[in-house]
Formats: C-alpha cells, structure tokens, sequence
C-alpha cells in the first residue's frame, strides 16, 4: 500500500502541472474566441498570443514596470495566492527570465575523495539567511522529470562546467544520452 501512496502522489507532482498549464491555456483559447461575436477558428490563439507579447512589451517600459510592481504586491500579500504566483513565477524566470538561475551548471562531489559526482545548477551561493555560511544551494534536476532536488553542500565540493546551461540540462534529463556542448 505504501507504494502505491507514494507512486501516486509521484504521478500526481508530474501531471498537475502540465494539466493545469494545459487547461489555463485551452481555457485562455476559449475564452478569447468567445468574446468575438463571429467565430473564426483559431483566433483565440491569435489573441492569447498577441497578449502575452503585448503585456511582455509593456513590461519593458517605465509605466508597465509600474503596474507589473503594483500588480505583484498584490499577489504576493494574498495568502494562498502567493504560495502558488511565487512558485510560478520564480520558476518560470528560473529558466526564461531575466534573472535565469540554471545559468551556473557544476559537477558536485557526493564523496570526500570526489570519485562520486553529480550535475547540478547552483541557485543560491550565498546561504547565511539560513546560518550556513560558506555553503551553496545546488539544484539537482531528475533524469526523465521536470522534478528535481535541492541540496545544500560546501562551496569547495562545487566545480563550475565549462558548458551551457542548456546542454547540461539535456544531458542530466535524458539520463546521460544527451551530448553536453563546450
């Protein structure tokens, strides 16, 4: 029974995700040719995607960033609205933000000999907000998963990789298939 509890909830941290991200986007698609009073299909896509890009090139401007700050506050003082937009967001410019924070990929030594390594990002170098000083936060993607783990080592366990980001996330989600670039 313990096994299949923790499979499911696995399942579950995989797939809702991408089927909330999927529904709120059929859902934006939707909406938006609802509001049309002629049908034409496809449109709604036409419109989501033309507002995203708007609402991105406001953001780029002096008053945009204004609203964007005020819109923020809000959604970071709300009690369980902020749990969920922190996430989102903090993940989201994790990878495709301004602040990218998988831009560092290092080789992590698991061993004090460093025989046994593992591939990582570091996120935070600087970790004495949680009284650990001269230690670093690496994040630990999962082979085959968005998922992955956090783990707080000493900065002399940490080797920085001559190598894209990108190439190592590949080669660490394919399970080592992936070729890392140099």
């Amino acid at each position: 029974m313990k096994w299949i509890v923790k499979n499911f909830l696995r399942g579950l941290i995989i797939v809702v995700p991408i089927a909330v991200t999927l529904y709120v986007v059929y859902r934006a698609f939707v909406a938006a040719d609802a509001l049309l009073p002629m049908r034409i299909p496809g449109l709604g896509i036409v419109i989501v995607f033309a507002s995203i890009l708007l609402i991105g090139v406001l953001a780029s401007n002096f008053v945009g960033r204004k609203v964007l700050e005020w819109t923020e506050v809000v959604f970071t003082r709300a009690p369980l609205v902020r749990i969920i937009y922190a996430a989102i967001r903090d993940l989201l410019e994790a990878f495709v933000g301004d602040k990218k924070r998988f831009d560092r990929p290092v080789a992590v030594a698991l061993s004090e000999s460093g025989d046994l390594m593992t591939l990582g990002f570091v996120t935070q170098e600087d970790l004495t907000f949680l009284a650990l000083p001269g230690r670093v936060a690496v994040y630990l993607p999962f082979s085959y998963s968005m998922a992955g783990s956090v783990i707080v080592v000493p900065a002399s366990r940490v080797q920085a990789l001559p190598s894209d980001s990108a190439s190592v996330m590949a080669l660490i989600v394919s399970g080592g298939v992936s070729r890392a670039a140099i």
